[in-house]
């Protein structure tokens, strides 16, 4: 069984972001591995293990697919020691910008060629919050698409997940080849082991390039771009709080601002 898992790396979920000629600066802020794809990559480590393992030994692989810049290696790393086989990496100069479609299409060429059995991503990433490429992804491949996976079963070819929907939990089932994608709740991703991030060195890792998957560069980056951030607005700063100095009434002025606020 051949698994791939479409990763991404993000700006620090904690670092102040912002905006810069209407995309997103990453380079004044820390880069790391998208918190919501370690579970895609646990779900996948957690797969092949009930199925007689990865790695020396094992009949299973598990590759970890990217798009972005040259650093992005630095993530894609974590994926590795954490059990993870080998990487394959698209970056050029022309992807700056790109949107959801045209990283659908970039992550989707690169899963064409690798003769992948199921392929599992994070429900969104961090950074953009659109949970639309999963969904995409399958589209352009044809392949069946089963999102927002809150447990998953392989066997005998088949994928079945559980999905908690408004009316109650929703049980569905698709053949091999299959676009899957997990919630948060789904595991607890594991940390890499001083073994693991000294195997994930020496595991291989391939960069392709546009010109390589028969991408032109019009079709990506800002000039493909279909949609367009026209405007941002900085947060703005956090007002002050409230100061309750207790002179003998600080009980009547606590119960007063909870009224106010609606909260009594």
């Amino acid at each position: 069984m051949n698994i791939a898992v479409c990763v991404k790396q993000v700006p620090d979920s904690w670092a102040e972001k912002k905006m810069n000629g209407g995309v997103l600066d990453r380079q004044g802020v820390d880069a790391v591995l998208n918190d919501l794809d370690e579970y895609a990559v646990e779900e996948a480590l957690r797969i092949v293990e009930a199925h007689g393992g990865n790695g020396e030994g094992g009949a299973n692989t598990i590759t970890v697919i990217s798009m972005g810049p040259e650093r992005t290696a630095d993530a894609v790393r974590k994926a590795l020691s954490m059990g993870a086989d080998a990487a394959i990496i698209v970056t050029d100069a022309a992807l700056a910008g790109s949107d959801a479609l045209a990283t659908s299409k970039v992550l989707a060429k690169v899963i064409e060629g690798g003769k992948f059995d199921l392929v599992i991503c994070g429900t969104e990433s961090t950074d953009a919050r659109m949970s639309v490429v999963p969904a995409m992804i399958a589209q352009r491949l044809a392949w069946a698409q089963l999102t927002f996976a809150g447990s998953v079963v392989v066997d005998a070819g088949a994928v079945t997940i559980t999905r908690v929907t408004e009316a109650g939990v929703d049980t569905m089932k698709a053949q091999f080849p299959a676009v899957i994608s997990v919630v948060e709740k789904i595991n607890e991703p594991r940390y890499p082991s001083f073994k693991g991030i000294m195997a994930a060195k020496k595991k291989p890792v391939e960069i392709k390039d546009l010109a390589s998957l028969g991408i032109d560069a019009s079709q990506v980056g800002t000039a493909g771009a279909w949609s367009t951030v026209v405007d941002a607005t900085p947060r703005p700063p956090k007002a002050a709080g409230i100061k309750i100095v207790d002179d003998g009434n600080g009980g009547k002025a606590l119960v007063d601002f909870l009224v106010v606020k609606k909260f009594l």
